[in-house]
């Protein structure tokens, strides 16, 4: 009996030496996220999946505000929070937490910072038309610094889902419809938001969204359910997500619409086989707000059963329906989900807050200190300014008298200045600008007058209401009051303003909660009340230009025949009147180009630049019976994908290629010789396309793989070149393998996607 004791207490000790050696092997993080969950009760662990709105005045969603959440806290039923923002209410938020609660887990305090914080930035459509990875990165830099003085920790930014169809309002908030383009975007917004360290205290963590396929909901509106091939899936959408992933994206946050038939909040094989396993991505997914309770309206089930599949599909954190708090101990007492399962979601939550350092300092994002010089001070400012500009598309600009184009215009005489938005603080924010305080921002028309002080006479007119209908224009201020006077009124106003002006500048388009979500609309035509305004200023013989304030590719056909002269500004945020002054009267020139399509007519949508050929393909500026075209609208575009004037112009040579072939393991330089040819200094992007010309699966007519910004002063000349290799020939064939195939491709070069230059190779 001594004997086998002896024995006995060996294996022990061997196997408690075993254990020890394999503890020792863990991170510092797997130790102190599993001591932590040892303690931790089953109720204690679901609280930690459960991500509440703060009961304030901020909302981005419908669910109903926990009015009782101090107790919640106090009883481990909250991890994290959204919509609050301030120093001092996050603190006193995060101290019951700390203090009160039983085991002081510190809770995760996150907010729509998607285009800044208080120095706002472009939204991020307008930002993608710089087509500028360091911008992207410095303004994700500068919002976290911002946001993370005020007790926030965690952004839901970058959105990077692929949008076709301009009546979609989120549009807005991606990054156009070029999934590699979008894919290098929102790595930069990752690699900004994030830094080298989520510990750092002027970081956030990054939450990739919408994940997936949430930019293709049919008849561009909202929520709506999505639907598409697999093959099409791989090769057109998901690939900016991926680059996300790689990236080191902190968190994913599912999109509400089906894939396949199966919500993407109960999708096992988006959230864990495709994300988890093949991408490796090894952060937390949450769902957006009240997913898992809207599942119920797809027709999935009751509760119970959407709480489980959601967790099924590995789901770690639920959004503000409060399901998995108020289900998940009775569907693991039925036996219907494990405990495992509600581990695996808590300590994917739990390591999230250990990477932030928040089990370090729970108050690090807390710095009421850092916030008062850190909070829109000049240095901000001034890089706001400078990405704004650069995110401005000339769309127009006709030679006027002398021989000259309207746009730069000179810094004298008299300048109307016209529009709803042109002495608004708030309009030109645009959609998403939750945390930011407009009251610190200056007009156009304020700018204005004191940049052309003693130099020109401006004067403003409101000159319209944003539309004829009371009840849809109240839906496009949301918050804000309507102009209380006439349209009459506005209109005589206008036009007197403008007969003693020598010219025109108008200030039009859409108001912000006309793009953003719930913001889908059917008419993306300029609204009548200010089309009309618009065709009375023409009327009056005096030069127009047209700035343009929108968040989507709108139907501007008439503008593009009767206007001399559009500068697309998109939503430019807080810098707008500086911005918008520099390059209206020629500080700075142009240089964005489109990153979305922009239609003749709505009836065009969807369109987009990498479409595929049909059988019976037309030019897009021809008609023909029996192929793939309208009977009143031809298939160009009104402008291309690419597009972007300055106040130069180029000329671009021939097409050299060091080769005709190309290898697996080999490359080729396709070279051009761009040349300035105006009288002024200009910047723009130079485009690489290439089309597969005979694959085994039907390819795009062109496809967007690289890039290249250059600046010329007049005369100037500059060799242009582009490596091109196997990689960038991959697609996902029929078995979706990733393959590149041996064949023919046609090599284009242009400043946009239809005026380009070509050149042939053959892949061996």
């Amino acid at each position: 009996m001594k004997t086998i004791v002896r024995t006995c207490t060996s294996a022990f000790l061997a196997a408690m030496a075993l254990v020890s050696c394999q503890k020792q092997q863990l991170s510092p993080e797997e130790q102190f996220v599993n001591d932590l969950m040892q303690k931790m009760t089953l109720a204690e662990k679901i609280g930690q999946t459960n991500l509440l709105p703060a009961p304030t005045n901020i909302f981005t969603g419908i669910s109903e505000q926990s009015q009782d959440m101090f107790n919640q806290i106090r009883e481990g039923k909250v991890g994290s929070i959204l919509n609050i923002k301030g120093a001092d209410a996050i603190r006193e938020y995060q101290r019951i937490a700390v203090e009160e609660s039983r085991l002081g887990i510190p809770i995760l305090f996150g907010l729509d910072v998607i285009h800044g914080y208080q120095t706002e930035f472009p939204i991020p459509l307008a930002v993608s038309c710089a087509w500028d990875t360091v911008g992207v990165k410095l303004s994700a830099q500068i919002a976290a610094r911002e946001a993370s003085t005020d007790g926030i920790a965690w952004t839901y930014s970058p959105m990077v889902d692929i949008c076709r169809d301009a009546r979609w309002g989120r549009i807005a908030e991606g990054n156009g419809e070029d999934p590699w383009l979008s894919g290098l975007l929102g790595a930069a917004y990752v690699k900004g938001w994030q830094g080298d360290d989520l510990s750092d205290p002027q970081t956030l963590m990054a939450c990739l969204k919408h994940y997936a396929l949430y930019g293709a909901a049919e008849s561009g509106r909202d929520y709506n359910t999505t639907d598409m091939s697999e093959n099409r899936m791989f090769n057109e959408y998901l690939l900016p997500y991926q680059m996300c992933v790689e990236a080191g994206v902190g968190s994913v946050m599912t999109s509400f619409n089906d894939i396949n038939g199966t919500p993407a909040t109960a999708n096992k094989w988006l959230q864990d086989d495709l994300l988890r396993k093949q991408w490796k991505f090894d952060g937390f997914v949450v769902t957006d707000y009240g997913a898992i309770r809207e599942m119920k309206a797809h027709g999935l089930g009751d509760d119970d059963v959407v709480t489980e599949r959601a967790l099924n599909a590995t789901v770690d954190m639920d959004m503000c329906s409060e399901l998995y708090i108020t289900q998940l101990e009775k569907l693991l007492a039925e036996k219907r989900i494990t405990e495992k399962q509600i581990d695996d979601a808590c300590r994917r939550v739990l390591q999230a807050k250990y990477r932030l350092g928040l089990f370090d300092d729970p108050y690090r994002y807390n710095d009421g200190e850092r916030g008062k010089t850190e909070l829109f001070k000049a240095e901000n400012r001034e890089a706001a300014r400078q990405i704004t500009a650069s995110t401005f598309v000339l769309l127009k600009n006709d030679t006027i008298a002398a021989h000259y184009p309207l746009l730069p215009l000179p810094k004298r005489g008299r300048i109307a200045l016209i529009g709803p938005m042109a002495n608004n603080q708030s309009q030109l924010r645009g959609c998403w600008s939750v945390p930011s305080d407009h009251t610190q921002y200056s007009t156009i028309f304020e700018v204005m007058k004191q940049r052309l002080e003693g130099k020109a006479e401006v004067r403003y007119a409101e000159g319209c209401h944003y539309s004829y209908d009371p009840v849809l224009e109240q839906r496009f201020l949301w918050t804000e009051a309507p102009s209380p006077r006439s349209h009459k009124e506005l209109l005589d106003e206008a036009l007197a303003t403008a007969r003693w002006a020598d010219v025109v500048v108008a200030i039009l388009g859409e108001a912000k909660e006309m793009t953003g979500e719930a913001a889908s609309m059917c008419n993306i035509e300029m609204q009548a009340s200010q089309h009309d305004l618009l065709e009375a200023l023409v009327k009056t013989g005096k030069p127009v230009v047209l700035l343009l304030a929108n968040g989507r590719p709108m139907v501007l056909k008439w503008e593009q025949e009767n206007i001399p002269a559009i500068l697309d500004v998109w939503f430019p945020g807080s810098e707008a009147g500086d911005a918008i002054c520099d390059v209206l009267f020629g500080d700075k020139a142009p240089q964005g180009h489109l990153t979305t399509t922009f239609p003749q007519h709505v009836g065009q949508v969807p369109i987009y630049y990498n479409h595929k050929n049909t059988g019976r393909p037309i030019g897009e500026n021809d008609y023909g019976k029996f192929t793939s075209g309208y009977l009143d609208v031809t298939n160009a575009p009104l402008y291309p994908f690419g597009y972007g004037l300055t106040y130069t112009t180029f000329k671009m040579s021939d097409i050299r290629l060091s080769s005709s072939t190309l290898t697996a393991n080999s490359s080729l330089t396709a070279s051009v010789t761009l040349t300035n040819t105006g009288k002024r200094e200009g910047t723009t992007i130079v485009q690489l396309y290439t089309r597969d010309l005979a694959a085994s699966v039907t390819r795009p007519v062109q496809e967007l793989k690289g890039f290249k910004h250059v600046t010329l002063q007049p005369g100037e000349s500059q060799e242009v070149s582009f490596e091109v290799n196997a990689e960038m020939l991959k697609f996902y064939n029929a078995q979706l393998q990733y393959v590149c195939e041996p064949g023919d491709f046609d090599l284009m070069i242009g400043l946009d996607c239809r005026d380009v230059k070509h050149a042939a190779f053959a892949l061996k």
